[in-house]
């Protein structure tokens, strides 16, 4: 998970993908990425946090052919609704997604 300090939303998005990896069976671990600045979020392709990748593939299927990358809170349109991180379900889809 790739987040910056200071993040409101970065407890919820780490709770949610430790729920995901524990109830898929994946093993598999959950680390955080601290983005420093604009640079270190251009060269990671970082999209806004907290952002979730599993096998470097954003967990947000639409949103990997953005380029809006910088130091900028993430929301995620869910169900209609906007939320500040993306659901348990796309987290468990991810870690059952074929790697590429």
């Amino acid at each position: 998970m790739l987040y910056f300090d200071g993040c409101p939303n970065v407890e919820v998005a780490t709770l949610r993908a430790r729920k995901a990896v524990e109830t898929s069976g994946v093993l598999a671990e959950v680390t955080l990425v601290r983005i420093d600045d604009s640079a270190d979020a251009e060269r990671r392709q970082f999209l806004g946090s907290p952002t979730i990748r599993v096998n470097g593939q954003d967990v947000e299927v639409s949103a990997r052919a953005r380029s809006d990358f910088g130091l900028q809170c993430r929301v995620y349109e869910v169900d209609g609704k906007l939320a500040g991180s993306p659901p348990v379900a796309w987290i468990e889809a991810a870690l059952f997604a074929p790697r590429r």
